[in-house]
């Protein structure tokens, strides 16, 4: 059993954590949306206004602080007036991005914004860039946020909608380098610049908080073009997005896979660390007070789609392998919380590395899901700075770290701190030093199983679920912790 340290130092002007790290993400693709979050309001599955009712408990459970919608991809193909007013007179569209199923716009804004309003969850919504026009995502902005008299406000409220419903979060297109335009750069600054410029912020109190299209993984001279060439005061976010992919030719499966593709995913999402910190670079270089926010709006595991199903959308299980991603990326996320304000888990429902699965009337919570529950006692506390020294997780003469952690202190002066183990056989013993906080007593949850194949099923759904932890000791002012291999454990103090 190898020893890692943790050094807890506590510093006044740390950073908070932003709950919008928390965020989600429900795109039109495969089940996410039809046959996922919503089944109709005609269906015998208990639903609000078409939505399943044991989703949004479980969501509220979750406390999902904001969900983004409807794209991805999908997004600058979806024109936003086509899911407005009476279902039967909407027109359909075919997803031509994930597996050209024709779709009748049942969905659509007022369900959307209803749904974030029933979670208490601030909706991001990603603008058409690509083939939409100025005035289309005008019009949204005025038709969902603007309190007068108006064209767009007086359709809003022929529709059934009185208020407005203040969004505040918007996407300026999505992947404009690929899927949203195959656009260059500096290309597509310009084209942000002009359509940011007519999206109003009347009727929104603190104004509209705008979210460039950001870079995939190391593409740095995206981001340094859009921190250089748009003026901030156009600019609030801008986004990032980073998949553990092994290799997008050949993903590997998402059960059924070997300790060479874990050790591979688990090395694809360490790189989020190394992304974060260069990209931050670059923004620190050109707004050195940091008035423009890191938004990693998507992130997540990323396989081939299982056996029979189809390969347009994307349904995948989800292990202990997905347990190990989110941990240590939420992990980096708090430790980066001065510039990282918001992160999109892709996606929320039968979609890549979703926190829920639905079968019919049968839903199951993920193991995905359970970190992410355990973890929500971070959301807006504050940082706890660490000094970590791990051992390493070892595989065909390479190397990661196998232990990574965080920490904070929440608004009623409790403590947490969370530990990942992403060794696939090796238990580490953590010796956590907490003497500068005083800390008397501890409790502990922790995510574990048998095997890194291990998920929950229709069959057996809470094969994989939060437990106590007591294999830790407090003593001085130092806290041993037994991890076990692929485990995630989240310590509370008082």
């Amino acid at each position: 059993m190898a020893q890692a340290t943790v050094s807890l130092k506590p510093a006044d002007e740390a950073p908070v954590i932003d709950k919008n790290i928390y965020g989600h993400f429900a795109e039109h693709l495969g089940r996410c949306i039809y046959d996922g979050l919503y089944v109709g309001e005609k269906s015998n599955i208990p639903n609000t206004e078409g939505v399943r009712n044991d989703i949004i408990n479980a969501l509220k459970e979750l406390k999902i602080p904001n969900l983004r919608w409807p794209g991805g991809c999908f997004a600058d193909t979806y024109h936003w007036k086509d899911g407005v007013g009476p279902q039967s007179e909407r027109p359909t569209i075919v997803n031509t991005w994930w597996g050209n199923v024709t779709e009748d716009n049942s969905f659509g804004t007022h369900n959307f914004l209803n749904l974030c309003e029933e979670l208490g969850a601030e909706p991001y919504l990603a603008g058409n860039v690509g083939s939409g026009e100025v005035q289309e995502l005008a019009d949204w902005v005025q038709y969902v946020n603007f309190d007068g008299i108006s064209p767009m406000s007086d359709w809003r409220k022929e529709n059934g909608r009185d208020k407005p419903w203040g969004v505040k979060y918007w996407g300026v297109g999505n992947e404009a380098w690929g899927c949203g335009g195959n656009m260059r750069v500096e290309y597509y600054a310009d084209i942000y610049r002009k359509y940011a410029t007519f999206m109003s912020d009347a009727g929104l109190e603190g104004g509209l908080y705008k979210i460039a299209s950001g870079a995939s993984n190391d593409d740095y001279h995206w981001t340094e073009v859009l921190m250089r060439d748009i003026p901030h005061n156009l600019l609030q976010g801008v986004a990032l997005h980073h998949y553990s992919v092994i290799d997008w030719n050949a993903k590997g499966p998402s059960i059924g896979f070997s300790e060479e593709q874990y050790f591979k995913t688990m090395e694809q999402a360490w790189l989020m660390e190394e992304l974060v910190t260069k990209h931050v670079e670059i923004m620190d270089k050109y707004d050195p007070k940091g008035k423009v926010d890191l938004i990693v709006d998507e992130w997540g595991g990323w396989y081939d789609v299982m056996e029979d199903t189809n390969p347009g959308f994307l349904f995948q299980q989800n292990t202990m392998r997905d347990a190990m991603i989110a941990g240590m990326t939420l992990n980096i996320f708090h430790n980066h919380a001065r510039r990282v304000k918001m992160a999109n888990l892709a996606q929320v429902v039968n979609v890549l590395q979703a926190v829920i699965l639905t079968e019919g009337e049968k839903m199951i919570l993920t193991p995905t899901y359970h970190v992410m529950k355990m973890y929500n006692v971070h959301q807006d506390a504050q940082l706890i700075p660490i000094e970590l020294d791990t051992p390493d997780y070892e595989f065909n003469g390479e190397k990661l770290p196998a232990v990574n952690a965080s920490a904070s202190k929440d608004a009623e002066g409790k403590v947490h701190i969370s530990l990942v183990n992403i060794d696939s056989k090796k238990s580490n013993t953590v010796s956590v030093d907490v003497s500068a906080l005083k800390l008397k007593d501890f409790t502990a949850e922790i995510l574990s199983s048998k095997t890194l194949e291990d998920h929950n099923t229709f069959e057996s759904p809470e094969k994989i679920q939060l437990e106590k932890f007591k294999k830790f000791k407090l003593k001085k002012g130092t806290l041993e912790v037994e991890l076990p291999p692929f485990s995630v454990v989240v310590l509370e103090g008082n």
